[in-house]
């Protein structure tokens, strides 16, 4: 097992996901979510509106409800594996897969798509749109809650946060006076500057992906050890 444990932040089902995913490398694992993920209200408008149903996250596969069977005509342009898998799992086609919410959108207006339904978070990654007309409907939101008991004795000594968006930095950040002891993996560069200054290190893997941030874990642990070898 690896000398730093490595704290994820990422709320459920995805937590427990990445904290099995960390374990099958070697990786010391802990689940501390920050947030928890309910359903919103939502009005379904008219299918025909569109050409593209665009699923940035699982989440709002799981929690958009009945109405969402209501676009199962149209293609889906998924972000990530997970909701690409979600969203077939739905009965949806999905024409594409993309590592982040605007290389999707780019990649729409290469393809002469112009009206596209979003059905996403309460809190959304900013988009440049182009010439695309979007329809962003939350149908989940994220809601912090208290972090388990163990979170306080994990961060008070050499540990590796798992950042896995801007919200979480920022209530990571928030948590946390004491910094030094804590290292930051984050997901992107916007979510390693919501974290702030004063940590042990801040890195950023080389995708907007899940596993990229469990590589590059990975490697901060390499690190990590060859400088605290075994027994010293």
């Amino acid at each position: 097992m690896s000398a730093s444990p490595v704290i994820v932040l990422r709320p459920e089902p995805g937590g427990s996901a990445t904290v099995a995913a960390a374990r099958a490398m070697g990786l010391e694992a802990h689940h501390c979510p920050l947030f928890e993920i309910t359903p919103l209200a939502w009005s379904a408008p008219p299918t025909d509106a569109f050409d593209t149903l665009v699923l940035t996250s699982a989440n709002a596969v799981r929690h958009a409800g009945a109405d969402l069977a209501s676009y199962v005509a149209l293609p889906v342009q998924a972000v990530g594996d997970a909701t690409a898998e979600a969203a077939r799992g739905a009965g949806f086609d999905v024409a594409g897969i993309h590592a982040g919410a605007q290389a999707l959108f780019d990649s729409l207006g290469e393809a002469r798509t112009r009206y596209v339904l979003w059905l996403c978070g309460e809190d959304r990654t900013a988009i440049e749109p182009g010439a695309l007309n979007i329809t962003a409907l939350p149908v989940y939101a994220a809601r912090p809650i208290d972090p388990p008991t163990t979170f306080a004795a994990l961060v008070s000594t050499p540990a590796i946060a798992l950042v896995h968006s801007v919200r979480a930095g920022l209530r990571l950040a928030a948590l946390i006076d004491t910094r030094a002891p804590v290292a930051i993996a984050a997901i992107s560069d916007s979510a390693a500057e919501a974290c702030g200054t004063g940590w042990a290190r801040i890195a950023v893997a080389g995708e907007p992906t899940g596993e990229a941030v469990l590589e590059l874990a990975r490697r901060m642990c390499q690190t990590t050890d060859s400088k605290h070898p075994a027994g010293q």
